[in-house]
């Protein structure tokens, strides 16, 4: 599965309605990092690529969505993204943490697995 482009009604359908909601509430049901950038931004092009294997890697236990940020001005500004790109992780547990600049893809392995991914604790 590849990333998803998202727009900024799409946000408010699949990830959090800031327009009826006062507390953060994520309405998915896996986690998902969205990806904030723009076609023009060097950094943004560099973990594109990156961001598709992640996705594809994590098929079906993790949603990689897009936001291009030129077009979705009002949701971009919502979230106060002053650099691109800047990605928003949501965990299992639904909480955003935002994260600027274009991250090696160890490091985002690294939020995916020890932040977003449910911890399947086992019994001894």
């Amino acid at each position: 599965m590849a990333t998803i482009q998202m727009t900024t009604q799409d946000f408010k359908e699949k990830v959090f309605n800031y327009e009826t909601e006062q507390d953060w509430k994520y309405l998915g049901q896996l986690p998902a990092i969205i990806d904030f950038y723009a076609d023009w931004c060097g950094p943004c092009k560099m973990i594109a690529p990156i961001l598709e294997e992640l996705s594809n890697e994590y098929e079906g236990r993790l949603l990689i969505y897009k936001v291009n940020t030129d077009a979705e001005q009002e949701l971009s500004s919502v979230f106060g993204i002053q650099s691109i790109p800047t990605m928003l992780f949501i965990g299992a547990d639904g909480e955003p943490m935002m994260q600027p600049g274009a991250l090696p893809k160890h490091v985002i392995k690294k939020v995916i697995e020890e932040k977003l991914l449910p911890v399947v604790k086992t019994e001894e």
